[in-house]
């Protein structure tokens, strides 16, 4: 048995040590067993993606081959599946095959599309150098989007789980003993007394069902979110939402313009940039969107004009296309403005976070409020009979 990309391959290895071929069968590989599969399934790591990109671009601009290159960069790499995609791409390069498509091959299901595209195309050009460095500049600055924002969330994240905890407890074991005390002096409560006790005793008598009701929204949701109809709804809904829909638009903006800086700084043509760029954007809506201006173009159309009547994108990123295409400079126009959104997604990001800590705080107040003062009520009408 031999591995090879494709039978003139594998016989090309076979003749290494047979004289005479009579047949080659494609073997399937065996399916991982329960105990051999990895957990959690394989998903690309994005810091140790960024960084394999940036380790090619710095080993190969200081001349060294690429089979060598690739070989370096397997055996640096820690992360299981990308080093397993390299040391599997190692053996193709040495074989002769391209970089673009070993890659393409072995690791189709979890490199991003951007990445072979820009590295078919830096190897048609002769500058993979640059295509690995064009690559790490545009998702190193992706990585420092989400960790920021991870980073933000993570104190408001921790306060709301903390304060639903001790609502949950308050609900279902604090108020029912005050309940108990309360009924016993048979006292006319109070209105906001009345509807405390009432959501308490709704909550402890019938908190599965409210779990189950629960659960079931967010698979029939998520269900829902995988069909088509589904699928763009929600994104068109991402798009009308307060803050977040703002939020969405310059993502999507940023992205469109950061991925066609990196489709054409490589020489891909424009209508094969637009149909890769479509792929990478996050809302399914804009992503369709985008994917139809391949066509568009195709006809005859200009980029800017068939973005206008789309009215998928800012006026300003719209305005900005079709002032490169007058000018012949849709490469630094676009790598301008994607400046530009990249410094409006970090402030409105920021914008948001700020906001979000106070409103939280807000919530948390009227929450503990609303239960201190159901509470006093309750006490002085007991102090009135006493």
């Amino acid at each position: 048995m031999v591995e090879g990309f494709n039978e003139l391959d594998a016989v090309t290895r076979i003749k290494e040590s047979c004289d005479i071929v009579l047949k080659v069968e494609e073997v399937n590989e065996e399916k991982k067993g329960l105990l051999n599969m990895e957990i959690g399934g394989e998903k690309l790591n994005d810091k140790a993606f960024t960084v394999m990109c940036s380790q090619f671009a710095i080993i190969l601009r200081s001349g060294i081959p690429i089979a060598r290159t690739v070989h370096l960069v397997a055996n640096k790499t820690a992360d299981k599946p990308l080093k397993k995609i390299l040391t599997q791409v190692a053996e193709d390069v040495e074989a002769g095959r391209s970089v673009a498509a070993s890659f393409e091959d072995r690791g189709s299901k979890l490199l991003p599309k951007t990445f072979i595209e820009t590295l078919r195309a830096g190897e048609e050009s002769g500058s993979i150098d640059k295509s690995f460095q064009t690559v790490y500049e545009q998702y190193d600055k992706q990585i420092k989007v989400k960790n920021k924002v991870s980073g933000a969330l993570a104190y408001p994240m921790f306060v709301l789980a903390l304060a639903v905890v001790v609502v949950i407890v308050l609900m279902a074991f604090v108020v029912p003993k005050f309940t108990e005390t309360f009924e016993s002096y048979g006292a006319q409560l109070p209105l906001i007394t009345r509807i405390l006790i009432a959501i308490s005793t709704f909550f402890k008598n019938y908190w599965m069902i409210l779990f189950i009701i629960i659960a079931l929204i967010i698979v029939g949701v998520k269900i829902y979110g995988k069909t088509e109809n589904g699928r763009m709804k929600m994104a068109k809904l991402q798009l009308k939402l307060p803050v977040l829909g703002n939020i969405a638009e310059l993502t999507a903006a940023s992205q469109f313009a950061n991925c066609m800086t990196t489709m054409l700084s490589a020489g891909i043509p424009l209508t094969k940039s637009i149909s890769i760029t479509a792929k990478t954007l996050d809302n399914y809506y804009v992503s369709t969107e985008v994917g139809k201006l391949a066509s568009k173009i195709e006809e005859g159309h200009g980029l800017g004009d068939s973005m206008r009547e789309a009215e998928i994108m800012p006026e300003i990123l719209t305005d900005m296309v079709a002032v490169g295409e007058e000018t012949g400079e849709m490469e630094n126009t676009l790598r301008t403005i994607a400046g530009y959104y990249d410094e409006e997604l970090n402030q409105a990001i920021d914008s948001a976070l700020k906001k979000l800590e106070p409103a939280l705080l807000v919530g948390l107040a009227v929450v503990a409020g609303f239960i201190v003062i159901a509470i006093y009520m309750a006490m002085f009408s007991m102090y009135d009979i006493m």
